[in-house]
């Protein structure tokens, strides 16, 4: 073979390796399209929009007992607080994004409330507006704060206990809870930051923040865990270990458990896929492929973990000390949970 033919034959040869290598690559770049596509806009957007939409209903609640101020319209708005609580505490398994970098997490969510600083601006002469309050600490305003004033310490605060200034500082309070709401869900939005494209368009060309879209499928797989470690080790065990109901968030409100079960929900609805009983191709999708025994488990897990929760008798506070058994296998199946995404779901994703 002459040197002009041997030139050739290695061009060619070279050529077809690379364009294999780039058909290889890309087809790893968009190998998880569908799950990465589907969690953003079927998961993390519909519970966005879910939560700004309650946030509105708890504006709208709050008004309503501020210009009646009834027994049955602070009922209202307890009910509305609930609601909220919801998908809230559904999104906890992906607190990653504009909730973390925008510094929206602590200023819907801050836990335990200051009752001095509070009570200070109650009894000021300041004018207690939404304006005012996005401008103050997040442990002032936010879930809990609105908690406190709706429900009292023991949760049975009446309607004849409220000053004129606290039923002034609920409604600023729910309006600001709304403009943070409204903040996230518009970062994630296509019309609005469209953060949600970057983690769509992970892995191509220019996307700094998400250079594979196994970067992305890590971030949720994250999310799972990180959320599952705070109910099993922090949540739960906190007011559990020490028997101390200062640790215990929503206690006012009795809500405990309903926010346990459904940061478990959250993990659920990014590994399924959907949210409300809905499926789509989720992380389920990816680990079923590689390993059918795991999904199972994963699946299993997760179940067991919500059903224990809820499956502790009466509120959360009366089973740290009377329904210690139920709590116990609560926290374990929590935790049971967490070391399962640890020890076998995490391995698998890294090695996608």
């Amino acid at each position: 073979m002459n040197t002009i033919k041997k030139i050739i034959l290695l061009f060619c040869v070279t050529t077809s390796f690379v364009a294999c290598k780039d058909d290889e690559i890309s087809n790893i770049d968009n190998k998880f399209t569908s799950e990465i596509d589907n969690i953003v806009d079927n998961v993390i957007l519909s519970t966005y929009k879910n939560l700004d939409e309650k946030a509105g209903d708890l504006v709208t609640a709050l008004g309503t007992l501020n210009n009646a101020r009834t027994q049955a319209n602070l009922e209202a708005g307890r009910e509305a607080w609930r609601a909220t609580r919801i998908p809230w505490e559904q999104s906890e398994g992906f607190l990653f994004g504009p909730v973390d970098a925008q510094g929206l997490d602590p200023a819907m969510d801050s836990w335990p409330v200051n009752v001095e600083d509070l009570n200070a601006v109650l009894n000021s002469s300041d004018n207690i507006t939404k304006s005012y309050l996005d401008a103050l600490e997040g442990t002032v305003k936010g879930f809990h704060t609105l908690e406190w004033l709706l429900f009292g310490l023991n949760g049975d605060k009446p309607v004849s206990e409220l000053t004129d200034r606290q039923f002034q500082y609920l409604q600023a309070c729910a309006q600001s809870l709304k403009g943070a709401t409204s903040q996230l869900y518009n970062a994630w939005k296509e019309d609005g930051g469209n953060f949600g494209a970057i983690v769509k368009t992970a892995g191509q060309a220019g996307n700094n923040t998400y250079i594979s879209q196994k970067v992305a499928i890590q971030e949720f797989k994250d999310g799972m865990l990180l959320i599952a470690d705070e109910v099993g080790n922090g949540k739960i065990d906190e007011p559990f270990s020490s028997e101390n109901l200062l640790f215990e968030e929503s206690r006012f409100s009795a809500n405990s458990k309903a926010d346990f079960a459904n940061n478990m929900r959250s993990i659920q609805n990014i590994y399924l896929g959907g949210v409300n009983g809905s499926t789509g191709p989720g992380l389920s999708s990816i680990v079923k492929e590689k390993n059918n025994a795991l999904d199972a488990e994963l699946k299993t897990a997760i179940s067991e973990a919500i059903n224990a929760i809820e499956a502790i008798p009466g509120t959360f506070s009366d089973a740290v000390f009377n329904n210690k058994v139920a709590v116990s296998n609560a926290q374990d199946k929590v935790k049971t949970l967490e070391t399962l995404i640890k020890s076998k779901l995490e391995p698998l994703i890294n090695s996608l």
